[in-house]
């Protein structure tokens, strides 16, 4: 397995990471544990920080004129890293509305 092969997979395994870590956090807020699921969202995020200083390096490296071959795994690399930025953001957002609605519904 060359470098970049290897890279690609590093980012395609931290962004699933990421992406489960994320979900994982929304099933605790789900049952109210909002502390813990906020240190779930750290976890998502630092390994999406992995996943994206990998690409990072593989973009520095094209940029730098180190061939970077870009294969169908490249991509389904980056749409792994974008799919979970995404759901991660996402997620972030719906914990805050859950906590919103707790404290609602807590005042009433």
């Amino acid at each position: 397995m060359t470098e970049q092969e290897q890279n690609i997979f590093q980012i395609i395994s931290a962004s699933g990471d990421s992406r489960g870590l994320a979900f994982e956090a929304l099933r605790l807020a789900r049952a109210g544990k909002f502390s813990a699921a906020k240190e779930k969202m750290g976890e998502a995020k630092e390994r999406s920080i992995a996943a994206h200083e990998i690409q990072t390096s593989l973009i520095t490296k094209e940029i730098n004129g180190e061939g970077v071959e870009t294969s169908l795994l490249m991509v389904h690399a980056q749409d792994h890293l974008m799919g979970s930025i995404l759901a991660r953001d996402l997620i972030e957002e719906m914990i805050e509305m859950l906590q919103e609605q707790r404290l609602v519904s807590n005042a009433i």
